[in-house]
């Protein structure tokens, strides 16, 4: 959209610093198990949740989205950790989740898989295409 006078440009995306650091991102990953992020999501496949390797984003795919579905939660399922996990651990959680549609750097995605799990690491897979910022379903498509 053009550019317009007296009308405020939008705030550029938050960036999450722990996205350039292979092993914030390796401890996202290790707290994403912990918490049981896994059980909804599975390792990022979907399942009872969402997908996380895809291009199809409900909330948005930006750092301060993803920083902001997990403190907050959202409905349908999605519990809040507000006050439950420092901020620092849902930013890491929120690196690692970016990095598994391809959405970080090469050089600082984690570069193996330390669990028997065998999907490729992080750092292998091709970015998602076009992911959508802030996509919201008709409510009779959002998940239970």
């Amino acid at each position: 959209s053009p550019l317009q006078p007296g009308v405020p440009l939008p705030d550029p995306p938050a960036k999450n610093d722990y996205e350039d650091n292979a092993w914030a991102m390796a401890e996202g990953k290790r707290l994403y198990v912990q918490f049981n992020c896994n059980g909804c999501h599975s390792n990022g496949g979907g399942g009872m949740g969402p997908a996380l390797m895809d291009s199809r984003w409900i909330y948005g795919s930006d750092p301060e989205q993803i920083f902001s579905t997990i403190m907050e939660g959202r409905p349908n399922g999605m519990p809040s950790f507000k006050g439950k996990i420092p901020e620092h651990q849902a930013w890491q959680i929120a690196a690692y989740v970016r990095s598994m549609s391809g959405l970080v750097s090469f050089s600082a995605a984690p570069g193996r898989n330390d669990s028997i799990d065998q999907s490729p690491p992080e750092n292998s897979r091709e970015k998602a295409k076009d992911p959508m910022r802030s996509y919201v379903p008709p409510a009779s498509e959002m998940p239970l």
